[in-house]
């Protein structure tokens, strides 16, 4: 049967005419598509992604610093309401975070995309709000519902802006290396935002002249020199963060993100312990600064560059999740605040049990030692702690590389077979 079956299928063959055998039965020859160019992104793209993120940490510090001063001194408020005030406001600010990336996760796709429309309708009500938090309204029985409702209408506009803007990292490239490079100039950018914000309202600020009161019947000391070291300290910390942060980028490109995190968070423990172990001194305050400005601007950086290789790696393990990664950056941003939050309760309990007079011209000797367990003993114990628990962090560069080849196979075989990709629309939409 099978011999008459290829006696057949000759004989046929030498039937058929030359052209038509050339065309059934030579073997078809597959196209060769042109490489894809890389998605290279140029400095004034990274720039103009970059410039989004100032106005977050400008408002966040001014607000943060600034805003218990101006409801006591400027509005008048009482202590109990400005205190209800900022409790609700930052804990509505919290909860609003995982609310939002969820939200805009399920948010349907339009011509501007998934995540532009939260942008761009946000703006112009947060800017009207934050203006509004700065006005001291004519009826003052009425005030802290006001401030109440605008900050936290300030805190739910500023969510809808800051969880999308983070998200576009995903979007703006698909290529690891210039996401990593976008995020560096979009954290060199939030830094320099931290200084205008604390500089400039604080020389505002800095304008009231506001009253200590002298404790006589207790060993103090002197805190007014200490206050400005601090002031003038923290802008060396935040300079030295600004100046770190690109050579950090060339550092985790070069040894990878593991690496940078082990090298770049405890580079502030031998500072932090020479300052727990000798007296204060003006040189090693500053020493100090300097080296925890670089520690600080690798906890800036590395972070949001490693969360995109989370997500990455969460899209090849659970395929048919679409939209997830506003719901990846609004928890990332939750738990930061809420570990702020925690750290600023904690700290406050903790001057409070030690006898912290408000408004104090000097504080007493217990003060002096909480102070210096908070700024020395409890960061080095964090960041060992957390340095541990990293070691469970599975990602490292050799994955990376798996994964991005993976999710390259991926969208070349969705481009082939005529899927649209979610991350080129929204990127069209962008540009």
């Amino acid at each position: 049967m099978a011999k008459g079956e290829g006696a057949e299928s000759g004989s046929a063959a030498g039937l058929l005419p030359t052209s038509i055998l050339q065309s059934t039965e030579r073997p078809a020859q597959v196209k060769k598509e042109p490489k894809k160019k890389k998605q290279q992104l140029s400095v004034c793209n990274k720039l103009c992604y970059a410039l989004g993120g100032a106005p977050y940490q400008v408002t966040g510090c001014a607000l943060g610093f600034f805003l218990q001063i101006y409801l006591l001194d400027v509005a008048q408020v009482g202590p109990f309401s400005a205190s209800i005030i900022l409790f609700v406001g930052r804990a509505w600010d919290a909860i609003t975070d995982p609310l939002v990336g969820l939200c805009i996760s399920k948010s349907p796709w339009t011509c501007l995309g998934r995540l532009m429309p939260w942008i761009i309708f946000s703006t112009p009500l947060a800017v009207i709000a934050y203006f509004l938090i700065w006005f001291v309204p004519d009826f003052p029985h009425g005030q802290t519902y006001w401030y109440l409702l605008f900050y936290c209408l300030f805190e739910t506009m500023v969510t809808c802006f800051h969880v999308p803007y983070s998200a576009l990292t995903m979007f703006i490239s698909t290529e690891q290396t210039e996401r990593d490079s976008a995020t560096a100039y979009r954290m060199t950018v939030e830094v320099l935002g931290t200084v205008l914000g604390t500089a400039i309202q604080g020389q505002i600020v800095g304008q009231a002249d506001t009253p200590c009161f002298q404790d006589l019947n207790s060993s103090t000391v002197a805190s007014q020199s200490a206050n400005h070291t601090h002031g003038t300290t923290s802008h060396r910390e935040t300079l030295s963060a600004t100046l770190t942060i690109p050579i950090w980028q060339w550092f985790l490109t070069r040894f990878g993100k593991k690496t940078a995190v082990y090298v770049g968070i405890s580079s502030a423990v031998p500072f932090l312990i020479l300052v727990a172990l000798m007296e204060s001194n003006l040189i090693i305050t500053y020493a100090v600064a300097v080296a925890a400005g670089i520690s600080v601007a690798a906890a800036f950086l590395l972070p949001w560059s490693m969360l995109p290789d989370v997500i990455d790696d969460f899209h090849l393990k659970q395929p048919h999740f679409h939209g997830t990664e506003p719901i990846f950056f609004s928890f990332y941003v939750f738990f930061t605040k809420f570990a702020s939050g925690v750290s600023l309760g904690i700290s406050t309990l903790s001057l409070d049990f030690a006898g912290y007079q408000t408004r104090g011209c000097s504080q007493p000797e217990r003060v002096k030692f909480t102070l210096n367990m908070l700024v020395t003993m409890a960061p080095i114990v964090l960041i060992l702690l957390g340095l541990l628990l990293f070691k469970m962090y599975p990602i490292d560069e050799e994955r990376r590389r798996q994964n991005k080849k993976a999710l390259q196979a991926l969208r070349d075989e969705a481009s082939s077979s005529g899927c649209s990709e979610t991350d080129s629309t929204e990127l069209a939409s962008i540009l």
